[in-house]
């Protein structure tokens, strides 16, 4: 019994290690091709930067592949039908907002990660990065306390409005906050399929059968399905502010467990973030 326990427990810290590797990995891509963004450079080629960057180090598999929004489609304006998320040749200008998103799998463990910044100075974005800190705090204090997924999302657009912004998640597929993600096998051809990989669909998929026969779903959404405690495993976040045409946000793995100790029953992945690194220095300052 001892034995099975301490085996559970390293493949556990195993696994993390994994998922906390591929979520650095697609953060230091995100800053890489940040630090490239040019005027004139379009939504199209941002994200086949991130690609290339991103099999260059070994990437062959994908949640879904790298997109990109600059200027207001950063507060996803007007979009109405799934195709507007796809990247675009609309062109990055100076002072224009823009948000990097990438979802790759390495080694067989997957991440999703949101990048938000600007080609210069915007004093608007960076006022909304720094009031989603709250929104971080907001998200596992109220995990920890095992409310319903449903309420969080609820109370959390309520902390936007209070803050004077839209929920620009509400623009997502089912209107989606997270989504679980889990280890992917490993294979040497690995398709696509309107931007998600093929694998990580059927996963995906086999968790929302799952899910439905037991009352939960892998899908943190403001509707009915959602209505029950965060479901063990990892969820990829991502709080999305909107406010006059300029959108941010961030994205990364919270773990979530059935321990009865709070601290443990819920926490973030990493804590060495450039979002989480941004507040920080905030806070020093």
């Amino acid at each position: 019994m001892a034995g099975d326990t301490k085996q559970r427990t390293a493949q556990r810290t195993a696994d993390l290690s994994g998922f906390r590797e591929v979520q650095r990995l697609s953060y230091a891509c995100a800053e890489a091709v940040a630090a490239q963004l040019r005027p004139g450079v379009t939504e199209r080629e941002a994200a086949r930067m991130q690609r290339e960057w991103l099999r260059e180090r070994g990437v062959r598999d994908w949640f879904h592949l790298p997109f990109a929004w600059f200027g207001d489609r950063t507060a996803f304006a007007d979009f109405k039908v799934p195709l507007q998320f796809f990247p675009t040749k609309r062109q990055l200008e100076p002072g224009m907002p823009f948000i990097l998103d990438m979802a790759p799998v390495y080694k067989g463990y997957a991440a999703d990660i949101g990048y938000s910044g600007s080609l210069g100075l915007n004093p608007v974005q960076d006022r909304l990065m720094s009031d989603l800190r709250a929104h971080r705090e907001l998200i596992l204090e109220q995990v920890r306390e095992r409310r319903s997924l449903r309420e969080i999302y609820e109370n959390v657009e309520r902390l936007m409005n209070r803050q004077g912004y839209a929920n620009r998640h509400r623009a997502y597929p089912f209107g989606v906050i997270a989504h679980k993600i889990d280890r992917v096998r490993e294979r040497r051809w690995a398709p696509t399929a309107f931007g998600f990989g093929t694998q990580s669909l059927k996963g995906l998929a086999a968790d929302v059968l799952h899910g439905h026969r037991e009352g939960w779903s892998p899908l943190w959404s403001p509707y009915r399905f959602s209505d029950h405690p965060p479901q063990p495993g990892l969820w990829a976040v991502e709080p999305h502010l909107g406010f006059r045409g300029t959108g941010a946000k961030f994205e990364e793995i919270l773990v979530v467990t059935d321990s009865g100790d709070p601290e443990e029953s819920a926490y973030w992945l990493d804590d060495d973030l450039p979002h989480v690194r941004r507040w920080a220095e905030e806070k020093a300052a």
